[in-house]
Formats: structure tokens, C-alpha cells, sequence
């Protein structure tokens, strides 16, 4: 698991009355949690479905980087390639939250960090890639935009990942240039549209374009996901495959679904499953969070029992 790293935060509160400074509404405190992010999110779904991940990523050393790397380890993560950054800001995401019958997101505060790397940083990080890629059975790229996976970056785990049997997965928000060459992109309709420059309709219309970027990118599998309506995937063959959502009316928070798309798609691929029977597992699994709070995952237990 290689990317951008994150501490999520929860500050919850009772809405009591609205504010006389402003038409906001009062929060009561009432609890406030963290959970690991961005990049780590993926990792801890496929973690909990029985994987076995490692991070490779950036933190400052900072409190929040001790808390997103202490995190990991106690869900039976390896943090060992995770890289300190002395001067370097772990990125904290805040979400507030207002509690009435269910908790109801008003506000998010990002402390980013989006600067480019250290040439130390760099180095270990690529010092960690050359030793971990032959290992793997997959690598799993998820860019947040946050400077981890530069175009040099992830040109070593390409180079380190050829002639290995690692399957090479990305995760991408637009910057698809970079990823050239990968076994897997995913990414969502409006990413889809903003690389091709133009909308997208319709079954044929996803189709279209998955084949687009699928030869554009060199991409040998293409995924494409589409909110309520499923996602389509695109095979080595140039066939698509359309998936309906597994969930559309129980949705509580959408946050991370993405996440556990790219998770469960990789963990499939790499335990031998086809496109197809891959993309469907992944449709229940983010039917299934989108029914939690935050960024969630599924277990073991659920996706047996969803997908019998």
C-alpha cells in the first residue's frame, strides 16, 4: 500500500440552538475520535478481510504521524516503511459533526501538507519499494495529490514491480498521466470526465470511455465507479461489465467508499478471481460501509455473509 497518509477526526457534538453570532448551529461536545486516512484507508480494508498490508507512505513527526502509524500497527498493520519527515506536517482532516437522531456532518477543516518531498524522504522511501515490491503480490497506489506518489515514485514501483508477480493497482483523484503502464486504474465518473474531456452517458458511454483510457494509459484493467449507479470495468479482452450498486437506499456516509472499491478489487485480482467476480465482491463491500460512519471498512464476517 503506497500513498498519501492521513489522521482522520471526529469532533461530535448535540446541536442545541443556533449561535446569535452567526446562523450556525451550537454544538455540545459530546466525543471526539481519529481514524488513519486517505491511503491508509484501503489498506485497512484489506486488512480486514483477511490481507496482509503494508503501508509505505510519508508522516510528519508529529503526534498525529505517532497516532496514524500506532493505529495501523494495533489493526496488525506494518508500518516499518512508513518515513518520519522531520519539518513535515502529517495531514489531519477534521470533520464536525452535529448528533440528533444520527450524526450529521457541518463542517471539515484540512490541515494539508502538499509540499514536495525531501531528497532523504525520496530515497527511503524508494529504498523501501525495492525491498518490498518482489514480496508482494500486489501494489496498491492511492494519490491523494498530497506528494507522496510523484511521477518518480511511481515510476520505481513500476520498474521495481516488472518481472515480479505483483499486480500494480492505482487509486488516482485526475492525475492520471503519471500511471502509465499500471495492471489497474480506478477512478470515478467525474475523474473519468475531467481526463477525457467529456461527459459521460449511459452504459455505452461509460464503456467508451474505459476503453479510452485504457489505451491511453496502457492500463491492462480499467474501473470505473459511478456513485448509485454500480461501476463498470473494462477486461484485458476490451469488454466491459457493468455492476449495478449493491446498496442504493441505505446509504448513511459515502466517505471511503471509494477506498474500499480499489481494496477489495486488488485483494480479488491478486487472489486470482476474474475482473468481473472481483468488481462485484468490491460492489457489495462498498455497499456495506456506506452504512458507517466515517471511513469505514467491511470484515471478513460480512463480506462472507453478503456474498455467501
Amino acid at each position: 500500500m503506497v500513498g498519501d497518509l492521513c489522521l482522520d477526526e471526529y469532533i461530535v457534538g448535540r446541536a442545541e440552538r443556533l449561535s446569535r453570532e452567526a446562523p450556525v448551529p451550537v454544538l455540545e461536545f459530546t466525543r471526539r475520535f481519529t481514524v488513519p486516512g486517505a491511503a491508509c484507508n484501503p489498506a485497512l480494508n484489506l486488512q480486514a478481510v483477511g490481507g496482509k498490508a503494508t503501508v509505505v507512505g510519508v508522516v510528519g513527526d508529529d503526534e498525529p504521524g505517532a497516532i496514524v502509524r500506532r493505529s495501523l500497527q494495533e489493526a496488525g498493520i506494518d508500518t516499518t516503511a512508513i518515513v518520519a519527515e522531520s519539518g513535515r506536517a502529517t495531514i489531519v482532516k477534521t470533520r464536525v459533526l452535529a448528533e440528533h437522531l444520527f450524526p450529521q456532518q457541518v463542517a471539515r477543516v484540512d490541515r494539508q501538507e502538499r509540499g514536495p518531498l525531501s531528497r532523504r524522504t525520496a530515497a527511503a522511501l524508494e529504498a523501501h519499494l525495492t525491498a518490498w515490491v518482489p514480496k508482494a503480490d500486489g501494489v496498491l497506489l492511492s494519490d491523494y495529490r498530497s506528494g507522496v506518489l510523484n511521477q518518480a515514485l511511481v515510476k520505481h514501483v513500476i520498474a521495481a514491480a516488472r518481472g515480479t508477480k505483483a499486480l500494480v493497482t492505482v487509486d488516482s483523484q485526475g492525475s492520471f498521466a503519471k500511471f502509465k503502464g499500471v495492471d489497474l486504474l480506478r477512478c470515478n465518473r467525474e475523474e473519468a470526465a475531467g481526463f477525457l474531456g467529456r461527459q459521460l452517458v449511459g452504459d455505452a458511454g461509460y464503456l467508451q470511455a474505459g476503453l479510452a483510457l485504457q489505451k491511453r494509459l496502457g492500463a491492462r484493467l480499467v474501473a470505473i465507479t459511478r456513485g448509485g449507479e454500480g461501476l463498470t470495468v473494462i477486461d484485458g479482452e476490451g469488454e466491459g461489465h457493468h455492476i449495478p450498486a449493491s446498496n442504493r437506499s441505505e446509504v448513511y456516509d459515502v466517505t471511503g467508499a471509494g477506498d474500499t472499491v480499489i481494496a477489495m478489487l486488488t485483494l480479488a485480482l491478486c487472489a486470482g478471481a476474474p475482473l468481473f467476480e472481483a468488481a462485484q465482491i468490491a460492489s457489495v463491500a462498498a455497499g456495506q460501509v456506506v452504512r458507517k460512519l466515517g471511513n469505514a471498512t467491511v470484515t471478513r464476517e460480512e463480506l462472507e455473509g453478503l456474498v455467501g
